[in-house]
């Protein structure tokens, strides 16, 4: 487990680096929905301590940030990354990215008709004491809500920091809300060519209390490789407009 004083240090100075910019969009999932931060909004996803364990052991993930800033009509700027630390091992800033978002179709998560569609694409950012170097992904997202929930499918292409080609497919489920509470689940398979890979199942619950402040927890079994790796995860995602 990280010391207070690292986990503070690092918690300011990526806060530092970020806070002009905005974030992803939607915890506790690997993939996203069609949706962007509105003009001059921000939108913070925040966990300020989640668990990995898997073969090579346990990892704290202190924290995971997203910053979504909606800088204009359908378009939002993202910047996201985490810190990792395994018992003895040096602690490592990792993930890193910054991405622009637009929604290209406005559908029933904008107040329209239809499924909304959205496209990501960015530049994967070096890390600290780990993943060296850049890469580049492109995803397509599409989404839908319902009377009983949503379903949103994420696809994207990735040219990874090791020039290695990787595709992602994810496919989030939102059930019926029960009071300010909803069931929520995600499948996920990911391929690194030539490297590894992965599926995960993810279940979990999303609390809204109120527009713009949401609490989530969430856990994900995955198989890397045919070996199990389980995370748990628990986070805050809040929304305010700065100016």
């Amino acid at each position: 487990m990280p010391s207070s004083r690292s986990l503070g240090l690092l918690l300011l100075s990526f806060t530092i680096l970020c806070w002009p910019h905005g974030a992803l969009a939607y915890r506790p999932f690997d993939s996203t929905d069609p949706a962007v931060a509105e003009p001059g909004e921000v939108e913070i996803e925040l966990s300020p301590v989640s668990f990995r364990h898997d073969n090579s052991g346990d990892t704290w993930i202190a924290p995971q940030l997203r910053f979504n800033y909606g800088f204009a009509r359908n378009w939002e700027l993202v910047i996201e990354g985490q810190g990792e630390y395994a018992p003895g091992a040096t602690g490592v800033l990792v993930e890193n990215g910054a991405f622009l978002k637009t929604v290209v179709r406005e559908g029933t998560l904008q107040g329209q008709t239809g499924p909304s569609v959205a496209i990501e694409i960015g530049s994967l950012l070096p890390g600290i004491n780990d993943q060296s170097g850049f890469g580049a992904e492109l995803a397509g997202i599409i989404g839908n809500q319902f009377s009983w929930g949503a379903i949103h499918f994420t696809a994207a292409a990735t040219l990874t920091r090791d020039n290695h080609g990787e595709m992602f497919l994810g496919t989030i489920l939102e059930g019926p809300s029960f009071g300010s509470v909803r069931p929520v689940a995600e499948i996920v398979y990911e391929r690194e060519f030539s490297v590894s890979e992965s599926i995960s199942a993810l279940v979990g619950v999303i609390w809204e209390v109120r527009e713009g402040l949401a609490f989530d927890f969430a856990v994900r079994q995955a198989a890397v490789d045919s070996d199990p790796e389980t995370e748990i995860r628990a986070g805050i995602t809040f929304a305010f407009s700065p100016f």
